[in-house]
């Protein structure tokens, strides 16, 4: 069987209820192994067998739901001739829904509807409510037909119990409120999309390559991984790749959210969808559409609703179970009071798409905010654990400092002279990527040292590496390597360096001394930690316990030193079995199995790193230790605001209830009531849009 991935876009979803209708007919399909609909991208991803099912049949299994696949270029053009018209007429929203309830408000307390019913005949009015309600109508008997009751199905049925009962203008005033309603639904459901189409408007959509000595401007579609890409003054950079020629002043904020330009030459990286503000760039292509970092940022940030919170999941399963009771209580209150017009009203004013509203909109407003400032989180599920945790681990190398260590000493044993120290080190080091490794050879290079070429190479993690070097066995690295420490090896630990014990055949001929600096951040960074709460902070290092040590004690934290990397996971795994919820922050390449262990694991410095995108849940797109403390601030800050939503959409419904079922709100000021919540959650969940 071959299985193949789609996305499918889909128009018409506004909520949490209209995400489950499309992704159950989806998923009704034969050969259709899985599927998942997002609201915020509007689209399916759906993995099938294309030999079993065609997008006709996902068409009309959309369209079978109440939505449409609209076909790949009405899509594009109807997005683009639609954006700057919603803007403007959402923008109007608010007053005109507020000024005509207000009018009816009046109407119904001065009796002015029961002029417009003697001056209209009663089959023209009864005509015009099921016009106008068709669309809703139609939905509701397609849920009705698979055995599915949605949000619009009460205030249907309230309609028609308006019209049985002969008060065909309330069921007309009700079927108004019902779309105002939907509008409103829908104007939630954009503002909270905005920021991800603003993200994925900025995908470049074109590229000036070179080809046999002439330029061309190709679809980025059409572009390959190798080719030339030449980029001029003020021009976006359409892929990832390296720089070959040229020099420029680059802005990253689309990709690491920082608003300071970098300078850029011949063998840096470049990201795409950043400018080139000055200067003049030829590039090499080595990543390119979906597959640049700004392509797997958007991928991720559409794919982040799919991890839905704790919190979204119970509102998913109470709205499940609210409509049934509210159809108990409209029952109830028609046996008790004998008032069909209450029972109308309790029907109408129940609002179970507000409460699946509460959590989602909140979600993707705080991470489509977080993208802009380069910080990717994964999913609601994240910034609830973020909001409760109270542990943060933190690895040494590349994460609190720079992790590009300089070599200090040289200390020879055994009369090796110091060259020849190098020289073995060096190049039993030249094929490892540790920065400790770097540091030895940039020493090497400085001292214009010549290496040989190791005949065999291992690396050993958490020891260090073994090579073979002209006949004889070399290792480098950690004091694990020895049976027992050298006293001239303590002294450099002493001193907060890391020592690197050189062997050959199995005698230390050396010992090297590197040193690390911390980033400049980090004391900042961990008192607004500390201010936030957290109080265990601990740092999780392979060095041995004098460096760790000092460093723990310059910084104030605690630490555990002469780890491997399952030691980590280990020590994960522990706080975790006394219910702590932990937060491990790495550079995202050796502790990617810690990083995947803990609830939330935060790499550093993302950009440009597909192992540390795909390990963490939470991804730094600069190494600004800063927005660690940032990302728990986000995280607390929308967890209160769901909060708020839930506690104000259940407060709502539970008062209009009471007040529909007594009689003292008739069904037409329910209906107008009904469509309250969606605005008022919108105006909590906005605030989440604005970066403090």
């Amino acid at each position: 069987m071959s299985e193949k991935t789609l996305e499918v876009p889909v128009k018409g979803m506004d909520c949490a209820e209209c995400v489950a209708h499309v992704q159950h007919a989806i998923a009704a399909l034969p050969g259709v192994q899985s599927v998942e609909v997002f609201l915020s991208s509007e689209k399916a991803v759906l993995r099938l067998d294309p030999a079993r099912v065609s997008i006709t049949q996902i068409r009309a299994a959309v369209a079978s739901a109440g939505y449409s696949v609209p076909e790949p270029a009405e899509t594009t053009s109807t997005e683009a001739m639609s954006a700057g018209f919603t803007r403007s007429i959402l923008s109007l929203f608010g007053v005109v829904f507020g000024a005509i309830l207000l009018i009816v408000i009046a109407g119904e307390g001065l009796g002015l509807f029961e002029s417009i019913t003697t001056s209209i005949p009663a089959p023209l009015g009864y005509l015009l409510v099921l016009i106008a309600a068709y669309p809703t109508f139609l939905n509701v008997l397609r849920a009705a037909m698979k055995r599915q009751v949605i949000s619009h199905t009460l205030m249907s049925i309230g309609v028609i119990a308006a019209l049985v009962v002969g008060q065909w203008v309330t069921a007309a005033i009700v079927v108004f409120f019902m779309r105002m309603g939907d509008y409103a639904e829908r104007f939630t459901t954009e503002r909270s999309r905005r920021a991800l189409k603003n993200l994925t408007a900025m995908a470049p959509q074109t590229a000036r390559i070179e080809r046999n000595g002439q330029e061309y401007e190709v679809p980025i579609a059409e572009l390959q991984i190798g080719e030339t890409v030449i980029i001029r003054p003020g021009e976006k950079i359409p892929v990832d790749g390296e720089v070959i020629a040229g020099q420029a002043t680059i802005n990253q904020a689309t990709i690491t959210g920082e608003s300071m330009p970098v300078e850029t030459g011949v063998g840096s990286k470049v990201f795409a969808a950043t400018f080139a503000e000055l200067g003049s760039l030829r590039v090499r292509a080595t990543h390119v559409g979906a597959d640049t970092t700004f392509g797997k940022v958007i991928r991720l940030v559409e794919e982040a609703e799919a991890h839905r919170a704790d919190v979204q999941r119970i509102a998913d399963k109470f709205s499940a179970y609210f409509l049934p009771v509210v159809a108990f209580i409209a029952l109830l209150t028609f046996l008790i009071s004998r008032n069909p017009l209450s029972t109308a009203a309790v029907l109408v004013v129940a609002c179970s798409c507000s409460l699946a509203l509460a959590t989602p909109i909140a979600m993707l407003a705080s991470i489509g905010a977080a993208a802009k400032i380069g910080l990717l989180i994964k999913g609601g599920k994240y910034i609830e654990a973020l909001a409760r945790a109270d542990v943060v681990l933190i690895d040494k190398t590349g994460t609190l400092t720079l992790g590009r260590p300089e070599l200090t000493d040289v200390i020879t044993l055994n009369g090796v002279p110091e060259n020849e120290i190098l020289a073995l080190a060096a190049s039993a080091e030249r094929y490892s990527e540790h920065p400790l490794a770097e540091a030895v050879r940039t020493e090497a290079r400085r001292r214009n040292i010549a290496l040989y070429e190791p005949q065999a190479f291992e690396a050993v993690p958490g020891f260090g590496v073994r090579a073979q070097i002209n006949g004889s066995s070399i290792s480098v690295g950690s004091r694990r390597l020895l049976t027992q420490p050298l006293a001239v090896s303590v002294d450099l630990e002493a001193q907060g360096k890391t020592a690197l014990f050189v062997q050959k055949d199995g005698e230390v001929v050396g010992v090297m001394g590197a040193s690390d600096t911390v980033r400049s951040e980090i004391p900042q960074a961990i008192a607004a930690l500390r201010k936030l709460g957290i109080k265990e902070i601990s740092i999780l290092t392979g060095d041995n316990e004098r460096v760790a040590s000092a460093l723990a004690q310059k910084l104030g934290v605690n630490y555990r030193a002469n780890l491997l990397p399952e030691d980590k996971i280990a020590i994960v795994k522990e706080y975790q079995a006394q219910g702590h919820i932990v937060v491990m922050v790495g550079d995202g390449v050796n502790d990617a199995p810690a990083l995947a262990q803990s609830n939330v694991g935060i790499a550093m410095g993302a950009a440009g790193t597909d192992v540390a995108l795909e390990a963490a849940h939470v991804a730094l797109m600069r190494e600004d230790w800063m927005l660690v403390p940032e990302a728990f601030h986000i995280a607390r800050r929308t967890m209160r605001v769901v909060k708020t939503n839930i506690a104000f959409t259940a407060i709502y419904n539970l008062l209009g209830l009471t007040l529909a079922a007594f009689g003292i709100l008739p069904p037409i000021l329910a209906a107008a009531a009904q469509s309250l919540p969606d605005l008022g959650i919108l105006a909590n969940s906005s605030r989440l849009l604005r970066h403090r």
